[in-house]
């Protein structure tokens, strides 16, 4: 497994990845948070390579000097194996470059059921964001 920075040749099977694992209405919302954050800094957007295909994706974003994964996605093939740690950690080691005052987690109803994943990782209830609509990569 490699997991690095998007890009541009990534945007295809991501979006088909996204299209797989997220529901109609969170793929549709996650595009046009992708998108800005894209056009703002695409170091903040990480995938996981496996055998040269892309096998998860996690979308950060840093609003107000604070640090926030907005979304996780990994194919069901690669479930279970460690992908999602993976990027969480190396999508922090990109923020704690950066210097962030505090990293968070958006905890909106498409990320709730995953949200253990993170407390695997040491995040508690107080570093899950639940008031994602305000972050400028959702608002605009």
């Amino acid at each position: 497994m490699d997991v690095r920075s998007f890009q541009l040749a990534d945007y295809r099977p991501v979006t088909e990845l996204l299209e797989t694992v997220l529901s109609q209405e969170c793929y549709e919302q996650t595009m046009e948070a992708f998108g800005r954050q894209l056009s703002w800094d695409s170091e903040l957007v990480l995938v996981a390579e496996v055998d040269n295909e892309i096998a998860g994706i996690i979308i950060g974003t840093i609003d107000r000097g604070r640090g926030y994964y907005y979304r996780i996605a990994v194919h069901p093939n690669y479930q279970r194996r460690g992908l999602g740690k993976e990027l969480i950690r190396s999508l922090r080691g990109r923020f704690e470059q950066r210097h962030v005052t505090k990293i968070m987690v958006t905890a909106d109803e498409h990320n709730e059921p995953i949200l253990s994943l993170y407390e695997s990782l040491g995040y508690a209830t107080t570093d899950f964001f639940r008031s994602f609509q305000k972050l400028s990569i959702v608002a605009g």
